[in-house]
């Protein structure tokens, strides 16, 4: 990447992740990278593609590995670890989910980061919806957590919550 492009990447993923999409503009991306607004539609052909460019819920291989038997638990714990960088992006892919480019990521990441690895764990007949039913169990603790701000949830125990999400979460795994 050249070193204009670099700065305008890295200033779009911190304010996207600041701000959202809606309250951030290409100027002020820009301006944050020090270069003319121009630059960012020459370099990513707009906000939208450059939003998606910058932000991505990347669970990746995390809690995967390891016994199935106590994934759930391994999993809710790494996740709620991992609170801020998940928290951003989760967040900013939500706000913006009202636009066509972005709503369809959310169901890819969703699709890719969580069901399909999920999934690729399982084995019966009703993998797929267990897969599924255990991506919702993480995206639904995730919006309480994040978006509703659930005050009895930010405030349990952190270690009751782990278990008590994750036994939920095992039950979906091991069927």
């Amino acid at each position: 990447m050249s070193s204009s492009r670099d700065a305008i990447h890295g200033a779009a993923s911190r304010l996207f992740r600041e701000r959202g999409y809606a309250r951030t503009s290409v100027r002020d991306i820009a301006g944050e990278a020090g270069v003319d607004p121009s630059l960012v539609i020459r370099h990513f052909g707009g906000k939208e593609p450059l939003f998606l460019d910058t932000v991505a819920l990347e669970a990746g291989a995390m809690a995967f590995d390891g016994p199935r038997e106590s994934l759930g638990e391994r999993f809710i714990a790494e996740l709620l670890a991992q609170r801020e960088g998940v928290r951003d992006v989760f967040l900013a892919l939500v706000r913006a989910s009202d636009a066509d480019g972005v709503a369809s990521r959310l169901r890819t990441e969703h699709e890719q980061h969580f069901v399909e690895p999920f999934r690729a764990l399982l084995d019966g007949p009703d993998a797929d919806l267990r897969a599924r039913l255990a991506a919702a169990v993480v995206g639904g603790l995730l919006h309480s957590l994040w978006v509703v701000g659930d005050e009895g949830l930010l405030t349990a125990d952190r270690e009751t919550l782990t278990a008590r999400a994750g036994a939920l979460l095992q039950s979906l795994l091991d069927g």
